[in-house]
This record gives C-alpha cells, sequence and structure tokens, in this order.
C-alpha cells in the first residue's frame, strides 16, 4: 500500500501563501529553492510546487531566441513594457550563458533592462544554463510555474542562440518567437540552420531610422521563403514582422499576432495539446535527472569512476564498454 506524501512544514505553507500573495522576493527564493543542488533543500522545493501548481498555468508562454546582436533585451524591455501598461503582469526568465571552466554566468540581463526591472508589474530573474546544452537553465519549467502562481499571466523566456535553443525551449513554451536583424550575412541564414521550423513567428528587429527599408525586404524575402517550410504549429502560419526595440515600432502588431495565435490554438484544441505533451517531456526530462543524479551519486561508481575514464582516455577501453561497466555497478543482477 503506498504510503501517503508528508504534510508540508509550515514554512513551506507560509512560503507558499506569500508567492501566491504576489510577493516577488518570495518569488525570487522560491526559484532559487528548487533551482538548489543541495539535498537539504529537495523536499522543501518539491513541497513548494506541489502545492503551487494548481494556481499555475494561466498565462501565455513566450519564448524569446535569436543570434548574439539581435536586440533580444531591448525588444525584451520594450515588449515587456507595452504589456505592463496594459495591466499585465511579466516575468522575464532570462537565460544566462554559463562558463565552461568555473559554470558561472554574466547575469546582466537586469542592468540591460533597468527600466522594466523597477516595473512593479514586472519580474526578471536571470538564471545560469549551468553548462545545459539547448541554451536553458535546467530548472526554467518550474521558474515558470513559479511565476504563474505568483500571478504573471505573460511569461517571457530568453535563451542564448546556440543553435539548439529552438528544440528545446519549444518543448516548455506556447509561442516560439524568433528574432532576426538584416545585415548579418545571408538573410536567409536562420532558414539554412533550420531555426525557423520551430518559430510561430520570425521578427526582423532593429526596424528603425536607415535600418527600415532593408527589414522590410528581409521581411519579404521570409515570407516567400516560408511557403516551402512546414509551420511550427498545426492550423497557424508563421508570421514575419518587423519590430524596433528602440522606438517600440511593431510591438502592438507582435502582441495581436500572439492573441490571435492563443485564439486559434485553443480553439482547435492545439494548446491544451501542446501544453499535455510539455508536461510529459518535463517528465522524461526530470526522470533523465534522476537517473544522471543516482549514477554520478553512487559510491561505487564514484571509486570506479577515475580509473574507467583514464582507461577510455588513454584509448585502452571503449566508451561505450566502459558505460556499460559503470551501470552494471547499480543495476540489479
Amino acid at each position: 500500500m503506498e504510503e501517503p506524501a508528508p504534510k508540508p512544514s509550515p514554512e513551506v505553507s507560509a512560503h507558499a501563501q506569500d508567492v501566491l500573495a504576489g510577493d516577488r522576493a518570495a518569488l525570487a527564493r522560491a526559484i532559487t529553492l528548487v533551482e538548489s543542488a543541495a539535498p537539504q533543500h529537495h523536499d522543501a522545493a518539491q513541497s513548494l510546487l506541489a502545492q503551487l501548481l494548481p494556481h499555475a498555468g494561466n498565462s501565455i508562454r513566450i519564448g524569446i531566441t535569436g543570434p548574439p546582436g539581435a536586440g533580444k533585451s531591448a525588444f525584451i524591455e520594450t515588449f515587456g513594457s507595452y504589456l505592463t501598461e496594459r495591466g499585465h503582469k511579466v516575468a522575464v526568465l532570462a537565460i544566462d550563458p554559463s562558463s565552461a571552466l568555473t559554470r558561472g554566468s554574466i547575469l546582466g540581463d537586469k542592468t540591460r533592462m533597468e527600466r522594466l526591472s523597477r516595473d512593479k508589474k514586472a519580474f526578471i530573474r536571470p538564471s545560469p544554463t549551468s553548462g545545459l546544452l539547448g541554451g536553458v537553465a535546467g530548472k526554467t519549467r518550474e521558474a515558470i510555474l513559479l511565476c504563474e502562481a505568483a500571478g504573471y499571466d505573460v511569461i517571457l523566456v530568453e535563451t542564448v542562440g546556440t543553435g539548439q535553443s529552438e528544440a528545446a525551449l519549444r518543448s516548455m513554451v506556447d509561442f516560439l518567437l524568433l528574432l532576426l536583424i538584416t545585415g548579418a550575412g545571408d538573410e536567409l541564414q536562420g532558414i539554412k540552420k533550420g531555426l525557423i521550423e520551430n518559430a510561430d513567428a520570425v521578427v526582423i528587429n532593429k526596424a528603425d531610422g536607415d535600418n527600415i527599408a532593408a527589414a522590410q525586404a528581409a521581411r519579404a524575402q521570409f515570407e516567400r521563403a516560408l511557403r516551402y517550410v512546414a509551420p511550427a504549429t498545426e492550423g497557424w502560419a508563421t508570421r514575419v514582422l518587423t519590430a524596433s526595440g528602440l522606438t517600440g515600432a511593431g510591438i502592438a502588431e507582435i502582441w495581436t499576432s500572439v492573441g490571435e495565435f492563443s485564439e486559434t490554438t485553443k480553439r482547435s484544441g492545439h494548446f491544451e495539446q501542446r501544453r499535455a505533451e510539455q508536461r510529459v517531456d518535463w517528465l522524461r526530462s526530470a526522470l533523465e535527472g534522476k537517473l544522471r543524479d543516482h549514477l554520478y551519486g553512487h559510491r561505487a561508481v564514484q571509486a570506479a569512476l577515475p580509473e574507467i575514464e583514464a582507461a577510455v582516455k588513454a584509448g585502452e577501453l571503449p566508451a561505450a564498454a566502459a558505460a556499460e561497466t559503470l551501470l552494471r555497478l547499480i543495476l540489479p543482477r
């Protein structure tokens, strides 16, 4: 017979109530708790998530990605301010690249979004990737749920342009926006790399000043090319738009497109279908993480790993055989 789940501690319950009340400091602490790798924080983090999960889900989740120099931070600040001025509460989860050597991150998004960071209807949370592939932090999904429970109805997830970001981000958000600029080489570079296949909208940014004509030309070029690319979301034709994070031009049109996307996919059932598939993807990702932690945390594996790694490095043992040897140490015979 399955044992009943332990009752949440008064401290965790009080923390959950503070998050539900929209306390930004409490929300920041909650995200720090779920991001923690310390074993002593695990139970409290899971208990907090369990209490807040019923209050999550009432938002539109928008992923924003693009190559370095595309102006993502300036665009997000202008877009976020546009939304808060219209009564929305906006959470920005800005994923910073981590150093491969120190695992540290730049975490400079708050300094790049000064105006939005002072907005009481906005919450900006920079998080390191911690070396994970895909340009997303390991606990991005949990952070999204926490922000939703705190009352944020628009969640913006910004990623580094790793080339793998789009597929990873696609599994977490409802609407994926690919931000590009003109003058960075071949205008169809995004299509060549397959980036556009995951996008629900392509936005040519920095469409201001002398660059307006070039941005409009790039827009037309992408619109023609998209005729030969399958849409990222069934029943939705990928939009190509222009915008300026500097002047705010095109921002209203982008938000209108997001609203039309939401209405269209909810009416067809694809919105909830995607969310359901994402929950299963979250389960699989969490399971892989637990198995990885269990493997590397096992004493027998820790003891054998240095010698086995040395043998692989010296070319004395094939990597597949080494992996099988390590797995035998934790799997039942």
